[in-house]
């Protein structure tokens, strides 16, 4: 059973800014040129531009504008990423590192022009990777290597910027002039944007799967809606065809908000060793707030196998009050995004879709820069713009090679995944119903008739639900920080009277008496 000592609700900070309402009444069986399926920085990146270019685009999302990953993230707009161009480069060429690089340049790029075209302002930052031990510091020079070899004009901070950070750190490479932004308010302006080119956004509206014969065809809870052309933009594809929920690990992170006590310097900070722990503060143009805040990120596991997610945000928040100048806490919020296995984006044509259905998923936290990039390649290719027309980056991430080292972390994952889906199913069997009603915030797993039931208490309401998910039938686990059902296999989540969150499965859990 996991208990939760509830405090105040799961909130993210920049969802506090206003969003504008410029959604449309949902029209069964309408048909557009284009149907995007999500309204986070990749769905409306991509709405956008096509809508801009003079594409009918219809944009379906089952919540609100930035609803999961994108309006919950750190706000970093940033070429340098802790240590994923040394990780990269670890297991692949120099070239392949160089045009990860140049997709994020294009993806930042983007971001500024477009921000500054919609009136969004952004503010400059340093961006640090850096060292809070020896290990670290043998980190920071691995990615400063790495960096300068892909392009970067990086640089070693020196005793007197280390000294004067605000962040206690040993050691760190340093990247100037990237950006911070409010997300949400990036977000809202181009959802204004894209219903202002003439695009459709249709919110609240629950996509449970797509056709592609013998026209496109998009299922949603209100009905079918048609498109020559289908993006899915939705995190993970929620559609199974390529297998690409094996491909990639689902990941979960937290941020902590607090007011300052006093000044810190307007860098982005990001350890190379772990613990990991994220540090930026928000000014009064990047961030929804009238006084000095500071966001701390961290607390990153594998989605449903952590002992307490409660636990390790509470650690977080504990480091940043003995660590840095802060005072009341805010704000405290939970993000989830996909890490393939071998580190780069996957970035295109759904397998076995005839080219009438589009995808990206595998951003490893780093949507920003990546969610844009992504957004321009398949804008290139649904113009149908030839190879010749697509810069470098695109064709090279595109036809990447499989390395020896991203087979091994692929069988490494999903042996993970067998063994949490046998641990899962032996600890259901543990336990039979009836069981105690659980305390405010609690949730436990036992089994009826061989069958997991899921029963949690969450509002003062005591609810029972399948605890196996619809996606490829593991055990749920009750998560304490975030009171939700999540899957340590594929990472479906799920409320507690089983409504999916998000994640490959399509369908939510079966209420059980």
């Amino acid at each position: 059973m996991r208990r939760a000592t509830l405090t105040r609700p799961m909130s993210s900070l920049w969802k506090h800014h206003p969003v504008p309402a410029v959604d449309a009444p949902f029209v069964p069986s309408a048909h557009h040129d284009v149907v995007v399926v999500g309204a986070g920085i990749t769905g409306l990146a991509t709405a956008y531009e096509l809508a801009r270019s003079g594409v009918d685009v219809a944009l379906v999302e089952r919540g609100g504008i930035g609803e999961l990953a994108s309006g919950s993230n750190t706000g970093k707009v940033s070429l340098l990423q802790g240590t994923t161009l040394s990780t990269l480069r670890s297991g692949h060429p120099a070239a392949l590192v160089r045009a990860y690089v140049e997709a994020n340049r294009a993806g930042s790029d983007w971001m500024r022009s477009t921000a500054e075209r919609l009136g969004v302002p952004l503010t400059s930052r340093t961006a640090y990777t850096y060292a809070q031990g020896e290990e670290g510091r043998r980190s920071v020079v691995r990615e400063y290597d790495a960096a300068r070899e892909a392009g970067l004009p990086v640089r070693l901070a020196d005793d007197d910027e280390l000294r004067s950070a605000g962040v206690p750190m040993t050691a760190a490479v340093a990247l100037d002039d990237q950006r911070a932004v409010d997300p949400m308010r990036m977000l809202g302006a181009l959802a204004e944007g894209f219903v202002g080119a003439g695009g459709t956004l249709h919110l609240g509206v629950t996509v449970r799967g797509v056709d592609v014969l013998p026209t496109p065809r998009v299922e949603t809870d209100l009905g079918p809606i048609f498109g020559a052309k289908v993006v899915l933009a939705t995190g993970i594809p929620i559609l199974d065809r390529g297998l690409y929920f094996a491909k990639v690990s689902g990941m979960r992170s937290a941020c902590v908000s607090f007011t300052l006590t006093a000044p810190l310097p307007d860098g982005m900070y990001l350890s190379a060793d772990g613990p990991t722990r994220s540090v930026r503060t928000i000014a009064l143009d990047d961030g929804p707030a009238d006084v000095a805040q500071l966001v701390v990120g961290g607390a990153g596991h594998p989605v449903g196998r952590a002992e307490s997610e409660r636990a390790m945000l509470d650690d977080l928040s504990r480091w940043a009050q003995q660590t840095l100048p802060v005072g009341e806490e805010t704000h405290r919020w939970s993000a989830q995004d996909y890490t393939s296995h071998n580190r780069v984006p996957f970035i295109g044509a759904m397998p076995r879709s005839l080219g009438r259905v589009r995808f990206a998923t595998g951003y490893a936290k780093w949507g920003l820069t990546n969610a844009p990039a992504a957004a321009l390649r398949i804008v290139s290719e649904l113009r149908g713009e030839g190879l010749r027309e697509r810069p470098r980056w695109m064709t090279m991430l595109g036809t990447r090679l499989t390395m020896p080292a991203d087979v091994a972390r692929g069988v490494s994952e999903n042996a993970k995944v067998g063994l949490a889906a046998a641990k899962g199913w032996a600890a259901a069997e543990t336990e039979s119903v009836p069981v105690p009603r659980p305390a405010e915030g609690e949730g436990v797993v036992a089994q009826r008739a061989g069958h997991p039931v899921g029963v949690s208490t969450t509002g003062g309401e005591t609810r029972a639900v399948s605890a196996v998910c619809p996606h490829l039938g593991g055990v749920l686990e009750w998560n304490d920080l975030e009171c939700t059902w999540d899957c340590p296999l594929h990472a479906s989540r799920f409320t507690p009277d089983g409504e999916r969150i998000e994640g490959p499965a399509t369908r939510g859990l079966r209420r059980v008496d």
